[in-house]
């Protein structure tokens, strides 16, 4: 069958009155946790992997997948009228966004957003849902060595090159792959940092990790910095665009649907680069007037979109080849593996009526995300007024009970403080969230690799090498480690001033 004759079979089963239901309950909810302020879609999603526990897994997917949109729909709502983004790729529409939420026009820049959003989050799942099967035909080729290899370069790249801080990355990354090693030895049956503990022996499960460092440590985070004085909250009013704002958006639109996709795409890409790219090309092609630096509207609709589509882009690596990118992608693998679905380059051919429903539920749920959303704007302006205190404790309340759910056992909860804690240092100190829950995540998939490749050549450290794609890579994680330590050293001597040259 066709791509196209898969993706019509994905939409007959999603669109059932049972399955839109779960769909428009998953945007309902991720949006309102989305919303909220300093919360993004990862601890959305987070908070709210409970939720779906019961359920079948076509259905809970499908529930994500609403609830993965309405919480990046809900980001870009603190960012624009709160001048708060929930994460660090909705840091670009929060500039102009929350500039035109003040001079009145926070009607216009949250229409522009949720367009933009529909509009690349629906090609990005279309092209998602043509490039991912001959990605996965590709994969299944690839052998433990190269397996090992890209995995390897993923965490290289988001810790050396994406991180503000390459020792703060590594040291996150270090954090994840402990935890990671927590249980028993998948090969000798031998106990690795469980200090004695039974309730270890079977490894730390990943919600209580991401709900620990997500939830608890924003909530203790925010506690600690907690100001009392309220958070002005800018009326909305009815979100319309005039004709004016739609000729000034429907190009930043597509550019940044363009830049946003490849970049979600390519293992550990993320959305921070083509956001970026995207204020920037916006602001090089904008017309004399645009308003850059005061409110222009192209520098919402270009980021937002370009977050979307890279967020729908995530689904290739994580789909084809079971690589998370993101954190938000790291917490959709914990749910998919709590339904013994793992994703990899067999996961099109074992499940496909399981992936094509999801895909289509994608498409379902970014379109509820507009309709429903669009109307409700000023309501979800007015949750934005509540009191921090309030907020957090209802914040530890939903987590605590989530935590705890996974496995009803009360060690559960002081995992999740402990956690907790780890998520309110790593705040303290500035280490990167994304490398330590990777770590988590991959840590324990690069170790599998590792020693079916070490197997396969009797012990030999050469079983790594066997394949010319891992050689290659190894090439590209060597370059990706050198080229950001030669670039800054070129820097520091550029800003060495020429008489000290002379000197």
């Amino acid at each position: 069958m066709g791509t196209l004759d898969l993706l019509l079979d994905g939409f007959q089963n999603a669109l059932t009155l049972e399955n839109l239901t779960y769909a428009a309950i998953g945007v309902l909810l991720g949006t309102f946790v989305g919303v909220l302020p300093g919360i993004g879609p990862a601890m959305a999603l987070a908070l709210l992997l409970p939720v779906t526990y019961g359920l079948e897994p076509t259905q809970a997917l499908i529930m994500f997948a609403g609830i993965y949109y309405g919480g990046m729909y809900g980001g870009s709502t603190t960012s624009i009228l709160l001048n708060t983004p929930g994460e660090s790729a909705s840091v670009m529409t929060a500039i102009e966004g929350n500039k035109m939420a003040k001079k009145g026009r926070a009607a216009q820049a949250l229409a522009t957003a949720a367009i933009g959003s529909f509009i690349a989050g629906t090609i990005g799942t279309l092209l998602v849902a043509f490039f991912t099967p001959s990605i996965a035909d590709q994969a299944v080729k690839i052998g433990a060595p190269s397996y090992f290899a890209i995995i390897l370069l993923s965490l290289v790249l988001v810790t050396s090159v994406l991180g503000t801080s390459r020792i703060r990355g590594f040291i996150g990354l270090f954090m994840g792959l402990t935890i990671g090693l927590v249980g028993l030895d998948l090969s000798t049956g031998q106990a690795r940092l469980t200090g004695g503990l039974l309730e270890l022996a079977d490894g730390i499960d990943i919600v209580v990790v991401a709900v620990g460092i997500f939830a608890l440590g924003e909530a203790l985070w925010t506690a600690a910095h907690l100001r009392r004085r309220p958070l002005e909250v800018i009326p909305v009013g009815r979100p319309f665009m005039g004709r004016d704002d739609w000729s000034r958006s429907w190009r930043p639109w597509l550019r940044g649907t363009a830049l946003g996709f490849p970049f979600g795409a390519v293992p550990a890409g993320g959305a921070e680069t083509p956001t970026f790219l995207s204020y920037l090309t916006e602001r090089r092609l904008a017309k004399p007037g645009a308003e850059f630096g005061e409110g222009a509207i192209e520098g919402v609709a270009g980021p937002e979109a370009a977050n979307n589509a890279s967020a729908a882009g995530m689904f290739v690596p994580l789909l084809a080849l079971g690589l998370p990118v993101t954190a938000t992608a790291s917490i959709l693998l914990a749910a998919m593996q709590s339904y013994g679905i793992i994703p990899g380059p067999t996961l099109m051919t074992d499940q496909p009526e399981l992936i094509w429903t999801l895909l289509a539920s994608l498409l379902i749920g970014n379109t509820l995300l507009l309709l429903i959303n669009l109307p409700l704007a000023p309501l979800w302006a007015r949750l934005l007024a509540i009191p921090r205190p309030q907020l957090y404790a209802g914040i530890l309340f939903f987590a605590s009970l989530g935590a705890y759910s996974v496995n009803r056992d009360p060690f559960d909860l002081a995992l999740l403080l402990l956690f907790g804690l780890v998520g309110f240092v790593i705040r303290r100190f500035g280490i990167p969230v994304l490398p330590l829950i990777l770590g988590v995540i991959l840590g324990p998939l690069m170790e599998v690799k590792m020693r079916e490749a070490l197997d396969l050549s009797g012990g030999d450290i050469s079983g790594l090498f066997d394949e010319g794609l891992a050689i290659f890579i190894y090439v590209l994680v060597a370059l990706a480690i050198v080229i950001p330590i030669v670039l800054g050293r070129l820097r520091k001597r550029q800003d060495v001033p020429e008489e000290a040259m002379v000197r």
